[in-house]
């Protein structure tokens, strides 16, 4: 029987003002390479999703909108009831044009110019932009490392730990024991928590997703803290623009809607972006489970390939998303020298690990056809062999 969805039919998105493939030479000063870098998938969104835009569509009236129906917010409640077995109250959602713009008010509300901002490292470039930028502090502490962890929400000027879960780029799951610890060391030091989980829903098999709500609603530590998430992220609508997320106290989510209504001027999302979302939360789940299984089976291949070719990474998938971390440190690699060759000879674009203050690592998105993805590794296996220590 043939398969429901095709993942494997490559679509063109050239010319389509793609920031992966129309932008490429804006970060790597060449046209035409091919990309593995911004974390979007090349595939096309679930079928339910597509069918729910062209009916809007097909309405033709796309005038001022509200995202405070219920229909909207109890497709989100639906969500996290049906995935993640935990009941949010619909009360203390809230509405953004992206997760990054909700962490800036966020981040404006909780914090004052050079304020302390505590993150997971390696860190996504978009929380540095963002905490850099306002002009507060970033403090990064290693995945893992407690005693630094306690060490820099103890700090007197750390404000907001903003938390990556799942985390990006490692793909790390943070399990319910880390979660619980990191909520009693907040609420111990009076630091505001505010979770990133746009990559909850790409959790792979053998893990599971424990949303923050469900840890501060169990009395551990809780605090001031915000939930910030999307539909885009699973469902690869990100151009769609429109985010979601969940407010623990109440004046803090008055002041937040009264920034983004008055002081933003965002009382209005974006139509097709509830609609997007109200159908993948309710009818996207098989569509989501395969593409999650077909980059599963993407990050197995990169897993052997590596293992054959270069064993001395000792590499693994992650437990979470299509972007595969790979430390390449054992192998000796200059990562100038790395860039230089997959850009000048190997013509494909992958980002280096300095993006996210890991030098010696690259992550490769393997959000896409096997094809590329058996391109894209072999690209970057020549690569290491050219220039690294190990041949």
């Amino acid at each position: 029987m043939a398969a429901l969805y095709d993942f494997d039919t490559a679509v063109d998105r050239r010319g389509t003002w793609c920031v992966q493939w129309d932008g490429v030479a804006d970060r790597f000063g060449v046209d035409g390479l091919l990309p593995f870098t911004i974390s979007d998938m090349d595939f096309a969104t679930a079928p339910e999703v597509l069918a729910a835009l062209r009916a809007r569509l097909e309405h033709g009236v796309f005038g001022y909108t509200t995202w405070q129906q219920d229909d909207f917010r109890s497709a989100i409640a639906h969500w996290y009831a049906t995935r993640y077995g935990t009941e949010i109250d619909t009360g203390q959602l809230v509405y953004g044009p992206s997760v990054l713009n909700q962490l800036s008010q966020l981040l404006q509300m909780w914090t004052g110019e050079g304020d302390g901002v505590v993150v997971h490292t390696p860190t996504y470039d978009g929380f540095r932009k963002a905490v850099t930028g306002l002009g507060r502090e970033l403090r990064g502490v290693a995945v893992g490392d407690w005693e630094a962890l306690e060490r820099e929400l103890s700090r007197a000027d750390a404000k907001v730990l903003v938390l990556c879960s799942p985390h990006n780029p490692t793909g790390r799951v943070w399990t319910a024991a880390e979660l619980t610890r990191m909520a009693e060391l907040a609420g111990r030091h009076g630091v505001a928590v505010i979770s990133d989980e746009i990559h909850a829903d790409f959790v792979h098999e053998g893990y599971v997703h424990v949303p923050w709500v469900r840890v501060v609603g169990a009395g551990s530590g809780g605090g001031r803290w915000a939930v910030v998430s999307s539909g885009s992220k699973a469902f690869n609508f990100p151009a769609l623009t429109g985010s979601y997320g969940l407010i623990g106290d109440p004046a803090d989510r008055a002041e937040y809607l009264r920034r983004m209504e008055t002081a933003e001027g965002l009382a209005s999302p974006a139509v097709l972006s509830l609609t997007a979302h109200i159908a993948a939360y309710r009818e996207g789940g098989p569509w989501l489970d395969a593409v999650r299984a077909y980059v599963a089976g993407n990050l197995a291949y990169v897993a052997e390939r590596l293992a054959a070719d270069l064993p001395e990474l000792g590499w693994e998938p992650p437990q979470a998303g299509y972007l595969a971390w790979i430390d390449l440190r054992a192998a000796g690699v200059d990562d100038a020298e790395l860039q230089r060759v997959l850009v000048e000879r190997e013509k494909v674009a992958i980002m280096g690990g300095a993006v996210y203050g890991a030098p010696g690592f690259v992550r490769v998105n393997v959000g896409c056809p096997r094809g590329k993805v058996e391109r894209g590794v072999e690209a970057l296996i020549r690569a290491v062999r050219a220039v690294g220590a190990v041949r």
